[in-house]
């Protein structure tokens, strides 16, 4: 029979940043209408045999607000390169020149902004979800502690008071990076 240890609520709240942390890290993928390097880390290349990222293969840098630079290392990927930069979903178009590529930005137009908007959107409620389901398995472990004698009822009550706080906490967080990404992507 295992035995249960006392909950500990920095675990929780460690778990739910990692969330918010994820949903950053998504956020930074989203294109807003300036070149930024991160734009292109969820493009992954066939290379060598399988799917790696694009960072695997290639150098990527900001020339200006308006273009990226991605700097292939082995002249046999560029074609996969390309390929893959074309086929992700971002509306870019990459201009070969040797063993690097020149990505222009377009401007974004009010549609196109509005999908990403709705695509943070997506991506907030999944690590919303992400938070609520830390906080299930937190009930979870109170509830089997005190069943096993380990925390008192009162101990229960208001540990449960104190991961629905971080609960709360960790989903206005969720809110407010998502308002200050949509604005980001609203701005013309």
């Amino acid at each position: 029979m295992a035995v249960t240890e006392k909950p500990v609520l920095a675990r929780y709240r460690e778990r739910m940043d990692k969330a918010i942390t994820a949903l950053k890290e998504e956020f930074a993928g989203l294109r807003t209408g300036r070149a930024s390097s991160s734009l292109l880390d969820q493009v992954h290349v066939d290379a060598y045999g399988s799917t790696v990222p694009l960072n695997q293969v290639a150098a990527v840098s900001v020339p200006d607000p308006r273009s990226l630079m991605v700097s292939v290392w082995d002249r046999g990927v560029v074609v996969s390169v390309e390929k893959a930069i074309r086929a992700g979903g971002l509306g870019l178009n990459p201009v070969v020149e040797g063993q690097n590529l020149r990505i222009p930005i377009p401007p974004l137009t009010e549609e196109r902004r509005k999908d990403i908007a709705k695509l943070a959107g997506k991506y907030a409620e999944q690590q919303r979800i992400s938070v609520r389901n830390v906080r299930h398995h937190a009930m979870d472990d109170l509830k089997n502690a005190e069943k096993d004698g380990v925390i008192t009822k009162d101990e229960h009550h208001r540990m449960q008071t104190d991961v629905q706080k971080l609960t709360d906490e960790a989903i206005k967080r969720i809110d407010e990076t998502l308002k200050t990404k949509e604005q980001e992507i609203m701005q013309v």
